[in-house]
């Protein structure tokens, strides 16, 4: 299954396609998968835990520096980054047309910002962020920028290179970030 997303993305996932790949039947695939449906939401769990357990940058224990390695986590930079990257991007049309997948995703947005929250706050404590910033409202904000730029870098990585994909998250947490102490 994973080789059909990896070269077709969720378009592409069909019970054929796995069935072929995975050198049996369709009618044999259909006792574990009885539609579509369920061998998509098989694949978008396969997608979560591998994205769980991929390798991932030394973080620093909280702050700034902590979210940028998390944020770094997330962009594609190396092939598999990319690969899973053009899977998930690729299961958001599926989500949207499906009410279960589409809380699922939701839900997986709200643990990702609850898990950038707290080095948001911890960076408002030590005076990287203003006293005024709002973790939550600047946690969406991350994610949002992260994904807007993974989904620039899937659709034009000779202008979005690793060096530059770096730069502009530098570049946008050193906007939200208050190194001077004005804020406090």
């Amino acid at each position: 299954m994973w080789e059909v997303l990896a070269d077709r993305g969720f378009g592409g996932l069909t019970l054929r396609a796995v069935a072929t790949s995975m050198g049996v039947s369709t009618g044999m695939l259909m006792h574990y998968f009885p539609t579509k449906r369920a061998l998509v939401a098989h694949a978008l769990h396969l997608l979560e835990t591998r994205t769980a357990q991929r390798p991932r940058r030394e973080r620093p224990t909280e702050g700034i520096a902590a979210l940028r390695a998390m944020l770094l986590d997330i962009l594609p930079l190396t092939p598999g980054d990319t690969a899973r990257n053009r899977i998930w991007v690729s299961s958001w049309d599926l989500a949207l047309a499906d009410d279960g997948l589409g809380a699922e995703q939701a839900d997986r947005y709200t643990r990702l910002r609850a898990s950038i929250s707290p080095h948001l706050e911890a960076a408002r404590a030590a005076g990287e962020l203003p006293e005024s910033a709002d973790p939550e409202q600047l946690a969406a904000t991350a994610v949002a920028f992260t994904h807007g730029l993974v989904v620039q870098a899937l659709f034009d990585p000779a202008r979005f290179t690793e060096a530059v994909q770096i730069a502009m998250l530098d570049d946008f947490l050193a906007s939200i970030s208050d190194r001077s102490g004005q804020g406090r």
